[in-house]
């Protein structure tokens, strides 16, 4: 199970570090508006889709609370069929839906999970709710 912090379920964006915090920063900016994973990670972790209306606490690298967002948009698609709109709405500043295709599957492959183009990816769409300390204290 993930982490839950005064009920709500942790939101830990990308890996430990300079990802997570960059991550973090553009999800509390505003610029960053969504996320994807896979759902073998919510298999392994049993944990259940997220659904819209529910709230999530988005964690630094010590699972400390750096705000919340909630959930305005699931969907399960094939990594071949995640859309540009959702894409962009992640606020990474890839140029293209090839350079985000490209950039999650080098990232997922890194960390022992690659894909395929019938991968299945759960795309989350979120609003930032509230803002809690900095990112990175």
């Amino acid at each position: 199970m993930w982490p839950r912090i005064d009920g709500l379920r942790a939101l830990a964006l990308g890996t430990p570090g300079e990802l997570r915090t960059r991550l973090n920063t553009l999800a509390l900016s505003g610029e960053k508006t969504a996320t994807a994973g896979l759902t073998g990670e919510y298999a392994q972790e049993n944990e259940e889709l997220e659904h819209v209306g529910e709230r999530l606490a988005l964690v630094d690298d010590h699972d400390a609370l750096v705000g919340i967002v909630e959930i305005t948009g699931v969907e399960v698609v094939r990594f071949a069929d995640v859309p540009w709109d959702f894409a962009r709405s992640e606020g990474e500043g890839d140029r293209s839906i090839e350079e985000w295709r490209a950039g999650h599957g080098a990232y997922w492959a890194r960390q022992g999970t690659p894909v395929t183009d019938d991968s299945e990816i759960v795309c989350l769409r979120f609003r930032l709710v509230s803002a809690e300390g900095r990112v990175g204290t």
